[in-house]
């Protein structure tokens, strides 16, 4: 049974505004350890692959926070939350501490789908429960 679904859309160009104002402390406050070090990897590479990476992790943690129907707010934060992919490439939530003994404990289980082009990430999360 469906529990929340949410979607977000991001504009990559005030999340490449912000991290030009703020730096560092921008990712590291969205971003859990392992989504970090993805980050880092990609903006090496290409200072774009970076940004639009962090678009879409913002974007799929807004979406995720409406779906479970907290927003940003306790047990809900940036942190606590990673969107990681699969070896396939599939996209997939990872939870941490408070936040997952929430969603384990109300028995849910997430899908995630994230997209980006060239001045937008976008996001769709679907939260069901486990029978």
């Amino acid at each position: 049974m469906i529990f929340g679904v949410g979607t977000d859309i991001c504009d990559l160009r005030r999340i490449a505004a912000t991290f030009d104002r703020r730096g560092e402390r921008f990712a590291e406050k969205v971003l859990g350890p392992q989504e970090l070090r993805v980050f880092h990897a990609r903006r090496e590479r290409v200072e774009a692959r970076g940004i639009r990476y962090l678009g879409t992790r913002f974007s799929a943690k807004e979406a995720f926070s409406k779906a479970i129907g907290l927003g940003l707010h306790l047990p809900m934060t940036w942190r606590a939350c990673e969107i990681l992919n699969l070896p396939s490439g599939q996209p997939h939530i990872v939870l941490h501490g408070e936040l997952a003994a929430w969603f384990d404990a109300h028995r849910l289980q997430a899908h995630v789908s994230v997209t980006d082009e060239t001045d937008y990430a976008t996001s769709f999360v679907v939260v069901e429960t486990q029978p």
